[in-house]
């Protein structure tokens, strides 16, 4: 889409929207694509939401079971499996 090209969009009467199909095209924005909306000087942005909250470290410690703690060297080869695996499309 060439940068000059203006788009234009209509508010409905209902408040909905419909961005033009270059933009969502381009950003990657497909049907059921949730955005967050904010206020921005001039108008407002628009971002895709994050998929899963905000979580910090302490939120999610010991969530998950283990049968036995795990050394350093075993968590860096299932780190380094699970990377070879994704690579090869596994």
């Amino acid at each position: 889409m060439p940068a000059r090209e203006r788009l234009t969009a209509t508010v409905s009467t209902k408040g909905q929207v419909v961005l033009p199909k270059a933009i969502r095209r381009t950003l990657g924005w497909e049907a059921g694509t949730r955005l967050v909306v904010e206020e921005a000087p001039g108008g407002v942005l628009l971002k895709p939401a994050a998929a899963f909250p905000a979580t910090r470290p302490e939120d999610v410690f010991g969530c998950l079971p283990a049968d036995r703690p795990r050394s350093v060297a075993e968590m860096e080869a299932g780190v380094l499996a699970e990377a070879k695996r994704r690579h090869e499309g596994g």
